[in-house]
């Protein structure tokens, strides 16, 4: 089978083809991002490969259809940029991450944290100059803050269980609860109750319509002044115009410190439009 893997990383490669080594499909390693200007390029492929930042809206997904495409395989969890009822209508079959290694996520978000708090990314830079001064770099104890973690997934869930290692009082928020949050003692409340308690709030939800500008102005005006911010879901969950002026603020009544693995307009930045030509 001829597979098209759109968006594709030198660093994926090796692992794509030693899961196809004895399957032997045909795999075709595409550096553009899926769009209407590049959807041509899987004709001819049964499959079609994507990541987060490709587009599989209706129009697409109607080209790769013409051009053979019957099944669409993500490299992600994730489905928000992926038009599934088209894909239904098209008969195209969509597959997906079931779930990444939520222990990577999680220790991932806890490390922006303390490097946020303790500063590592500045020390750092000051050390490789000789410069050993310790001004600026103060941080805080985490134990005894209260940290407000907003989906309780798998990932969430690893989350708090570190907090709660580190000594925070953690709090919670989702539609559904976790029990097993809930046993290492997770308080779950309601959304203004967690913004306005939180030293530190991470957010490990969805991109839903839900969930798109969660945290927006009024979000971001109900939470303490010089909160921590983090974001390893996906970017559309914040507001980033609101974010960046909550930011000016600051500890004037904004937010203090913000760590950001996603963000809202991340396919512009590493993708070029072809239709823009």
């Amino acid at each position: 089978m001829r597979i098209a893997v759109y968006s594709s990383k030198p660093y994926e490669r090796p692992f794509l083809d030693t899961a196809n080594a004895d399957a032997r499909h045909d795999l075709v390693y595409l550096d553009a991002r899926l769009s209407a200007a590049t959807a041509d390029l899987a004709r001819g492929a049964t499959a079609v490969s994507i990541f987060v930042g490709d587009d599989a809206s209706a129009p697409v997904l109607r080209s790769l259809r013409a051009g053979g495409t019957r099944l669409l395989a993500l490299r992600s969890a994730g489905f928000n940029h992926v038009d599934v009822a088209e894909a239904e209508r098209s008969g195209i079959t969509i597959a997906r991450v079931p779930a990444y290694s939520p222990y990577a996520v999680a220790e991932h978000a806890v490390g922006l944290m303390l490097t946020l708090n303790r500063k590592f990314h500045r020390a750092y830079a000051r050390v490789r100059e000789q410069n050993f001064a310790l001004d600026g770099l103060m941080g805080f104890d985490m134990h005894g803050k209260t940290a407000g973690v907003i989906g309780t997934g798998k990932i969430g869930e690893a989350v708090c269980a570190i907090l709660r290692g580190f000594g925070c009082r953690v709090l919670a928020f989702d539609p559904v609860r976790n029990p097993a949050c809930e046993a290492f003692g997770v308080e779950y409340v309601q959304l203004a109750d967690l913004y306005a308690a939180s030293d530190i709030i991470t957010l490990h939800c969805p991109l839903t319509p839900a969930t798109k500008h969660l945290i927006n102005a009024a979000a971001l005006a109900a939470m303490k002044p010089g909160v921590m911010l983090i974001n390893t879901s996906r970017g559309a969950v914040i507001d980033t115009r609101a974010l960046i002026a909550a930011l000016k603020r600051g500890q004037r009544g904004g937010v203090g410190s913000v760590g950001l693995d996603v963000y809202e307009e991340e396919g512009d930045l590493f993708f070029k439009d072809l239709s823009a030509e």
